[in-house]
């Protein structure tokens, strides 16, 4: 198959999925090797992410997803009758600033850095799309683990975790410390 078949292959398999694809299924999917792979999708993204282009291809950590330009959000909005999203709140933010900077961790992990119940966050955040659950840890009780989604990636406008801004050294040591006294709690 030739480069434009391949890259309008890409360009198809981005735009019906929906949801952000790994460039490891695009390549097992199209038999390319990963590299060749990232090489038609970086062509594919420097084709659609114009100024004005209405599509851009955004990559989210070893993913890549179809979205509309943002710059174009609130036309889009108006047409699907959609209602902005309402900000999250104090505690929303707190929490999902834990859960980034920490991932993956558990509820009474994200308790215990609050000192307060976080269960209604966490499910909001959940249904948001803003975090997932990633597992169960290995104590007794086997408690649920969360981490960050390819969504929350998006809404930042990051393409990986790496981009979010180092935490303040009196920050970074209250995290370490609490970590420290969970793991060893646990």
């Amino acid at each position: 198959m030739e480069i434009k078949k391949f890259q309008g292959a890409i360009e198809a398999i981005l735009f019906s999925s929906g949801d952000p694809v790994s460039i490891d299924r695009i390549a097992d999917v199209l038999e390319l090797d990963k590299s060749t792979a990232a090489k038609m999708l970086q062509n594919l993204m420097d084709e659609f992410n114009r100024e004005y282009s209405g599509i851009h291809i955004v990559k989210l950590e070893d993913q890549y997803q179809m979205c509309s330009n943002p710059q174009y959000a609130e036309p889009v909005r108006r047409i699907l009758d959609m209602r902005r999203n309402t900000p999250l709140s104090q505690a929303g933010m707190e929490v999902l600033a834990i859960i980034a900077y920490n991932q993956p961790v558990t509820k009474a992990f994200v308790e215990q850095v609050r000192g307060v119940d976080c269960s209604g966050v966490l499910g909001s955040l959940t249904a948001k799309g803003l975090i997932e659950e990633r597992g169960r840890l290995e104590l007794p009780g086997r408690p649920l683990l969360y981490g960050t989604t390819p969504n929350f990636l998006r809404c930042l406008n990051i393409s990986s975790l790496n981009e979010l801004p180092p935490l303040e050294k009196s920050q970074q040591s209250e995290a370490e410390t609490e970590e420290m006294t969970d793991v060893s709690a646990g």
